[in-house]
């Protein structure tokens, strides 16, 4: 065991606590990484506000980028020293991972949001007891976190820890959903409901991917002004006419909208601003939804609903690197930092608006 500093979650929607904690060392198909950078994610606050409290105390966090400390017996992708991005877990056997989907793998429960391994065991202990781990695989809202090898990703020495954090959730859902999902052709219109990194991280694959126009639609005005810098023809607030403003903008209606709130009431805006045979990605946490079925049928809307891009990160966190160094993908413009002692003030920043990716840095 080694004594590693965590942000424990007491009980369900609690603040984030940083503690002593303890982390066993590797298991055969396990790496231990030392956290250098992660991001703080809308998913992170959503998932632990109703987490079960059979399952705290726990530690989450889903966005780590760190160098390897230690590999277990049959590791072969990384080495001690090789810098890392920490992504969700799969089991790589089940025919969505053979078949390169594995955001839908079979035993993705059991192995992101199960508060431990797949087996149930946990590497975490607080206080001498078990201590709830194992989010996305990985927990990285620690100095050191055990993931298992298919969760962690080589990725170019010297490229910026801040940049690579948000590659392992937030920037690949929002541009796979856009680049592994829609696959837009060149020219056609695309629109974004929702500017936060998710949302920005789909608006620059739709610029990169030669989209025109794109739309962003945000209620945060530095955020609309953060779209149009990244390329958005233009970046609008919601409310009752933002449809009919979109229909505009796209020339009767867009191709495409990706919707990363989950707010019923915005669903329902997409499907007015889209034009016949448009197609609604969403994204966003959210609850049931109601569609009128004559109008998506009469429309012929094409409906996606995408967990992590539908990305394979072995694949595709690569992709995004390329981008990035090529100025396609700017990620970093999206990131305020802060130290991880200094978490509540990262969540505070994302839940005002004042930061759109907060990531966390490690000493």
């Amino acid at each position: 065991m080694r004594r590693v500093r965590a942000a424990v979650t007491q009980e369900p929607g609690a603040p984030f606590t940083v503690r002593d904690v303890e982390l066993e060392e590797p298991r055969p198909r396990e790496v231990l990484v030392r956290m250098t950078a992660a991001g703080v994610c809308h998913t992170d606050l959503g998932i632990q506000a109703t987490w079960p409290r059979l399952l705290t105390p726990m530690v989450f966090g889903h966005e780590g980028a760190g160098r390897v400390e230690a590999v277990g017996a049959e590791v072969t992708g990384v080495v001690p020293g090789d810098d890392v991005c920490l992504t969700f877990a799969s089991c790589g056997a089940c025919p969505q991972c053979a078949a390169g989907h594995p955001a839908y793998c079979a035993s993705a429960r059991d192995l992101n949001l199960s508060g431990g391994r797949g087996d149930g065991s946990t590497p975490l202990l607080l206080d001498g007891a078990p201590l709830h781990g194992g989010f996305f695989g990985q927990s990285s809202f620690a100095t050191y976190a055990v993931v298992h090898e298919r969760g962690v990703v080589n990725v170019p020495s010297g490229l910026p820890a801040t940049v690579v954090a948000p590659l392992g959730c937030g920037a690949q859902t929002g541009a796979g959903t856009v680049l592994n999902r829609l696959r837009p052709e060149p020219g056609t219109s695309l629109v974004v409901l929702g500017a936060g990194g998710v949302g920005l991280s789909a608006l620059m694959a739709a610029v990169a991917a030669g989209c025109d126009p794109v739309v962003a639609v945000d209620p945060v005005a530095s955020r609309r002004d953060l779209a149009v810098a990244l390329g958005a023809e233009a970046a609008l607030p919601p409310g009752e006419g933002v449809a009919a403003a979109l229909r505009d903008l796209t020339g009767g209606g867009a191709h495409h909208v990706v919707d990363t709130t989950g707010r019923a009431e915005m669903l329902h805006r997409a499907v007015e601003a889209l034009r016949p045979r448009g197609a609604l990605a969403f994204l966003g946490l959210g609850g049931e939804v109601t569609f009128d079925m004559m109008r998506l049928m009469t429309k012929g809307v094409r409906l996606h609903g995408v967990m992590e891009g539908d990305s394979d990160p072995a694949r595709f966190v690569p992709e995004l690197i390329g981008l990035h160094r090529r100025g396609l993908f700017p990620v970093d413009r999206l990131v305020t930092t802060f130290p991880f002692e200094e978490i509540h003030a990262a969540v505070a920043a994302m839940r005002d608006g004042s930061a759109v990716k907060p990531v966390l840095t490690f000493a």
